[in-house]
């Protein structure tokens, strides 16, 4: 069996250093080294401890991965001649805050659709960047590093996150019952409300409910036996058109699978609709009889 082909990536960074070997330039080099320096020492001073040898290591490692990571992006080619260039024309400093910015939006992206008070608090905002700034950036300049890749999927993922949430939003300001503006947000679960609910039809927007009115909501889809697509469409309409690949995925999801919509047609308990209803809607639901 032939050995499996391993591929050198090392952080981008290193790679533009090693362009000197190919055209010497001991006046650039040592300018660059000077401004790293400089930089580590910051990082040192803010991100980890500056009095130790482990803290100036690890500030090494950080600087050499965030300038890596504004390099990658700046400059997606892969070239790292044009790389070591850039460094060398508008200086490591310019790559370093191009890849800190890049952090530090994606911190400040919602991680999962469960949002809740301490996620605007600036201390926890903190805490964010710099855990995510050592996640994605903490690099061994002698050794393979995928903080480019793993920074692309992470901003992907929570680009769609944001999606979500901003959603759940634009259907709490609407609530047709008045807005809700509770610190905590279950995104999914707003949605799921409001796409169970508009199954009933006439535009509605439901952010938020209690047992009573979904009682009463029961009994008008069982009496009047609405078309579920027309109430979905009313919605959509409704809704700003930023919003609708969001919604048109999740409706075409609880289509094809919700449980409290396939079941309403037929003769389940209240008490286990309003249970199944629970497991969508989770704490935007009020469980109280009101």
């Amino acid at each position: 069996m032939l050995p499996a082909i391993v591929r050198e990536t090392l952080p981008r960074l290193t790679r533009a250093i090693k362009q000197f070997a190919l055209e010497p330039d001991d006046e650039a080099a040592y300018a660059l080294a000077d401004e790293l320096t400089g930089i580590t020492a910051m990082v040192a001073e803010k991100f980890t401890n500056d009095r130790t040898a482990d803290g100036i290591q690890k500030a090494l490692q950080l600087t050499v991965g965030c300038v890596s990571l504004g390099l990658d992006h700046e400059l997606p080619d892969d070239d790292d001649e044009a790389a070591l260039g850039l460094l060398i024309e508008e200086g490591a400093e310019y790559a370093f805050q191009v890849g800190f910015r890049m952090v530090k939006e994606l911190a400040a992206l919602p991680e999962d659709a469960l949002v809740g008070e301490y996620d605007t608090d600036p201390v926890y905002a903190a805490r964010r960047l710099r855990d995510k700034f050592v996640d994605i950036c903490q690099a061994d300049p002698n050794q393979n590093w995928n903080g480019s890749a793993r920074y692309a999927v992470q901003f992907k993922q929570r680009k769609e996150v944001q999606a979500v949430v901003r959603l759940a939003g634009w259907l709490r300001r609407h609530n047709t019952e008045g807005p809700v503006s509770d610190a905590d947000l279950n995104a999914e679960g707003v949605i799921a409300l409001a796409i169970i609910f508009a199954v009933e039809g006439g535009g509605r927007v439901v952010a938020r409910t209690g047992q009573k009115e979904f009682e009463r909501f029961v009994k008008s889809v069982r009496k009047n036996k609405p078309d579920y697509e027309a109430g979905w469409a009313e919605l959509v309409a409704k809704v700003p058109v930023q919003h609708h690949p969001v919604l048109l995925e999740r409706i075409d999801s609880y289509r094809q699978s919700c449980t409290v919509l396939q079941n309403i047609k037929g003769r389940t308990a209240m008490k286990t609709l309003f249970a199944e209803l629970e497991n969508y809607a989770g704490s935007e639901l009020d469980a109280d009889y009101s």
